[in-house]
């Protein structure tokens, strides 16, 4: 096997899944695959295991400074059963190497890194900086973290190495994760008038919740707003009143009906339900909350990148707002504007993230790295 690949199998090996919370080892084996051509790097903790990693290519560099990045956790592998092989044993089958982080998104990890190598190599005098993130699957913990300590307030460009290789995204939509909480009073079966029904409270929410944005404007690009309740959990005893009910839910803010717009109404619907003749409490949390990144279709870095894409596929891909969130959520909170593009190898198909039997395709992961290595020169050396 090349370099290319045994790389990205040593980072699939790892359990880094974001239960797991295994990041450091991740962080390290970049750490140790950079230093081997003169690239320092450092850990940033964001807790005991889970490390994010910066690393400058050209630190001293005059001029401006490009960002790669990408992050180093994957989701859960759910139902290993469903697994045609171990999540975190690499297995490479004609094109496609499995295991669960191939496609999101170690093999763009594993691109930036080895793109980094490729130019520090070559002697490419230009300054760069890596940025491998903790946490992006559920929380963005690591962007958000680097982005307080100023990592990104000094660029003029980020490219983010997720995101798909048939389309060149422009800007993505937030994620909002949210939880209702319903508060009774427990009470035997027998006698439910001595108690409350906190399921039948929630119940009211989940009705009302299906309209609640019939009348949101729609971003162009993504069509209705689109929010989904994903988790519901109430009672413990068949025979008891449950005094306790909770749902969880996502939606996907746009340019045009943003994140805090979503918090008015989720807080209006919860006043009016707790205000109503019904016994028992509701009480609505924020648990995350991305914002969209705006579109920028003509930017000098999308341009940059479809010229490397060209160069190295010999196709000019179309350019897309999508839902999606990525990291570039919390990097685009720093006060400090700069362009961001985001270009991920996946395969021929459909796409793969968080899917059983993930796979990546190999030749669209080594056409990765080529094309972050001349988008980096592309660039630098055009105005």
């Amino acid at each position: 096997m090349s370099e290319e690949i045994d790389f990205l199998k040593s980072l699939i090996r790892v359990d880094s899944s974001t239960d797991n919370g295994n990041e450091t080892s991740i962080a390290k084996l970049i750490q140790a695959k950079l230093s081997e051509s003169g690239i320092e790097s450092k850990l940033i903790q964001y807790a005991p295991g889970r490390d994010s990693l910066v690393a400058d290519l050209n630190p001293d560099a005059p001029g401006p400074i490009l960002g790669f990045t990408g992050h180093e956790d994957v989701v859960n592998p759910g139902d290993l059963k469903e697994w045609k092989h171990q999540p975190f044993d690499p297995f490479v089958s004609g094109d496609r190497l499995y295991g669960r982080g191939a496609a999101d998104m170690k093999a763009g990890l594993a691109g930036l890194v080895l793109a980094l190598i490729r130019l520090k190599r070559s002697g490419f005098p230009y300054h760069i900086r890596l940025l491998a993130t903790v946490g992006e699957e559920y929380g963005a913990y690591g962007a958000k973290q680097l982005t307080e300590l100023g990592y990104v307030d000094d660029i003029s460009a980020l490219l983010v190495g997720e995101g798909g290789d048939h389309k060149l995204k422009t800007g993505h939509g937030g994620s909002y994760n949210y939880q209702i909480i319903s508060h009774g009073k427990s009470a035997h079966s027998s006698t439910p008038s001595h108690g409350i029904n906190a399921i039948q409270k929630l119940t009211n929410f989940i009705i009302e919740e299906r309209h609640l944005f019939d009348n949101a404007p729609q971003y162009p690009a993504l069509g209705p707003f689109v929010h989904n309740i994903t988790i519901i959990n109430g009672g413990k005893q068949i025979n008891t009143i449950p005094d306790f009910a909770e749902l969880r839910g996502n939606a996907r803010p746009t340019p045009t009906f943003p994140n805090q717009e979503i918090t008015k109404r989720f807080q209006k619907l919860v006043k009016k339900l707790n205000n109503d003749d019904h016994p028992g409490t509701l009480e609505f949390k924020l648990i995350h909350s991305f914002v969209p990144v705006k579109d920028n279709p003509d930017s000098k870095a999308i341009n940059d990148l479809s010229f490397a894409v060209k160069k190295v596929r010999g196709i000019e891909l179309d350019r897309e707002f999508t839902n999606g969130a990525t990291d570039a959520s919390e990097f685009v909170k720093s006060p400090h504007k700069y362009d961001i593009v985001w270009y991920g190898p996946t395969n021929d198909g459909e796409s793969q993230a968080h899917k059983v039997n993930e796979y990546v395709s190999i030749k669209h992961y080594q056409d990765a790295i080529s094309i972050y290595e001349e988008f980096a020169k592309r660039y630098f050396s055009k105005p």
